[in-house]
């Protein structure tokens, strides 16, 4: 291992442990905020023994200015693949809201005709009265719910929230 890393590849396998390590820290920071109790810690394990790897071959060539911008570049690197991951992962829940001046109700249909629970609500907005359309998917099956309201109606506005825990039949649907 010393000779590799002392080598002209050194800087290069530094560079790919910490995108490694740091990669795994983003997403598992993201799962805890999740309340991902089962996958934080054995994606810790990895991240830290990567992350040791990382660190002791750093540390094993100061003097060798390549080898530290492999270990920094690695770093700041590792922080984008790690989003993307977790991005592609798409672990969790998610609550939208969706705001319709005119087709409430056929939003509500589009969304159930896709497989999501859909709540309507009567609410006044500063132009008059709107359709509030309540619903929790995975955060997987977001784009698939913002294209079904959309599609219902093209001028809808909707946010969409991280959802903790939830407890009922929401995803009856899904087992299907």
């Amino acid at each position: 291992m010393s000779a590799l890393m002392g080598g002209p590849w050194g800087p290069l396998v530094i560079f790919c442990l910490r995108i490694g390590d740091v990669s795994l820290t983003t997403v598992r920071t993201i799962l805890i905020l999740r309340g991902q109790k089962v996958m934080v810690p054995v994606i810790a394990v990895f991240e830290t023994l990567i992350w040791v790897l990382a660190i002791g071959s750093a540390l094993s060539h100061l003097n060798s200015p390549l080898h530290v911008a492999g270990y920094v570049l690695g770093f700041a690197s590792g922080n984008v693949v790690g989003m993307w991951l977790e991005e592609k992962l798409a672990v969790g829940v998610v609550s939208a809201h969706v705001f319709s001046r005119s087709a409430g109700a056929a939003v509500a249909r589009a969304l159930r005709a896709q497989g999501f629970g859909a709540t309507e609500l009567l609410g006044q907005g500063r132009d008059g009265a709107v359709t509030v359309v309540l619903s929790v998917a995975r955060r997987r099956d977001l784009p698939r719910l913002m294209d079904a309201a959309h599609g219902a109606d093209a001028e809808a506005f909707v946010t969409v929230e991280e959802a903790r825990e939830g407890r009922g039949r929401v995803f009856a649907a899904y087992r299907k």
